[in-house]
């Protein structure tokens, strides 16, 4: 039975129920395990104020851990007659409990009850993808760490320009995914308010203890305005998915960096034959497909925010149906961003580097900066070096470009890429994540045990 019939008999057309059920369906049955820890830390705060006994807490609490144990074996199905997870979930209690399942909803709607969800669930997967991000900083400064003498051709306008190495390369993205875990835990902060008690969004004529499920729930802070709550749905998932864009316009600028230096034209890097995948025509060909999949699946999280952001900017206050369509492109982008990371972690363990075609690359112009600040040195004015440098650059002697490299001293440069501090920075980074993700997962421990 809907949670909204009021039992005359006259049921929903089996069309509107098909197009208003939605993806819902489907992307529910991932939210199953914490509609029913949301529900526990509801049915604790009901319990205090006076509404359940502490019996029926009890009862409450085992039939919802029955839910979880029945999803994770995979025999909790929601269909379409279920309408969503929290129809699923309260006719089970019902079913089960008889009135005390009729209990569990009062004072919350469906409109904080699926927020609850959201920013459990989207919490859990931010610590995952955290995780994973900090991993990638650490294999790619292994990797600069090891070949950070290795000289490398800078481009400009994609033509040779400058000498470089693999080293800078490397360190180049560690400092941008390092920039791009700033913005992944300001979204984590925003995402991590507890929404429930707002109801419908006007709150409800009963003293709900709002700090108390925010504490046994293990959110950071509580949303506090009511209303707000409602207003802020879309609003922070489009927040989430600003950082997730980020983390995969790096993903998919590294897989094409790859991907162009791993060809037979360059040669610099060897992706490992377990993440080359082969052709159905042509018996020798191997192709770096996942990268090239990480590269396309930029355009899955760029459209996923163009979506979310759509969807509520023209709407007015108040909780209004189409916050539903928000719902997939955030579920579908967080797993397309974690299962990215994961795979380019993979990939970059197995690169090789060519040290040989990586030296034989560098022609005889890419030294010609250098040369004219050798005449800077000695007091020339650079304009009159960089002239005399282009005039007359045939009657210098190319130069080794291991030691071209070791000239450039200063920070950030190539004789100093400050990996070892950036190597600390990421061990902080790691504790501090484990950290969090030890505490929610502690916290959601004793709410189901309690």
């Amino acid at each position: 039975m809907k949670l909204w019939e009021n039992g005359n008999g006259v049921g929903v057309h089996e069309k509107v129920e098909e197009f208003t059920a939605g993806e819902d369906i489907r992307l529910d049955q991932q939210l199953v395990e914490w509609d029913a820890i949301g529900s526990m830390a509801h049915a604790s705060m009901l319990n205090k104020i006076g509404i359940i006994t502490h019996s029926e807490l009890m009862d409450l609490k085992k039939a919802l851990v029955d839910v979880v144990n029945l999803q994770e074996k995979g025999k909790f199905r929601i269909e379409l007659k279920d309408e969503d997870v929290h129809t699923k979930i309260e006719n089970y209690l019902t079913e089960t409990l008889g009135n005390v399942g009729k209990k569990i909803h009062t004072g919350r709607s469906r409109n904080d009850q699926v927020m609850v969800d959201l920013r459990l669930y989207t919490k859990e997967k931010l610590l995952k993808i955290e995780k994973n991000l900090l991993t990638l900083c650490k294999e790619m400064a292994r990797f600069a760490d090891l070949h950070k003498d290795v000289p490398m051709p800078g481009y400009t306008h994609f033509q040779k320009a400058m000498p470089s190495s693999v080293g800078l390369w490397a360190m180049a993205y560690v400092e941008s995914f390092l920039d791009d875990l700033k913005m992944l835990k300001t979204a984590y902060s925003i995402n991590d308010q507890n929404p429930l008690g707002s109801a419908a969004g006007y709150g409800v004529p009963l003293d709900l203890d709002r700090d108390l499920t925010t504490k046994l729930l293990g959110f950071g802070s509580l949303q506090n305005n009511v209303l707000y709550v409602q207003n802020s749905r879309g609003k922070i998932e489009s927040i989430v998915l600003s950082a997730l864009m980020q983390i995969m316009l790096d993903l998919g600028k590294l897989s094409n960096d790859v991907i162009l230096y791993s060809t037979d034209e360059f040669g610099f890097f060897k992706i490992g034959e377990r993440f080359r995948t082969g052709s159905s025509i042509m018996p020798k060909k191997r192709n770096p497909d996942i990268l090239e999949l990480v590269r396309g699946k930029v355009n899955i999280i760029t459209s996923s925010l163009n979506q979310v952001i759509g969807t509520i900017k023209t709407l007015p206050s108040g909780y209004q149906r189409d916050l539903q369509e928000t719902k997939e492109p955030l579920i579908k982008s967080l797993g397309v961003t974690n299962n990215s990371l994961e795979m380019v972690v993979l990939a970059v363990r197995d690169i090789s580097v060519s040290r040989e075609r990586l030296i034989q690359s560098f022609s005889s112009g890419i030294f010609a900066t250098d040369e004219a600040f050798k005449l800077v040195s000695q007091g020339i004015p650079f304009r009159d070096a960089y002239k005399h440098v282009d005039y007359n650059f045939q009657k210098y002697k190319k130069e080794s470009p291991e030691e071209i490299i070791k000239k450039r001293k200063y920070k950030g440069t190539t004789g100093d890429l400050g990996i070892l501090n950036i190597k600390k920075k990421i061990d902080r980074e790691m504790a501090g994540s484990k950290a969090r993700e030890r505490e929610f997962k502690n916290v959601i421990t004793k709410l189901m045990k309690a």
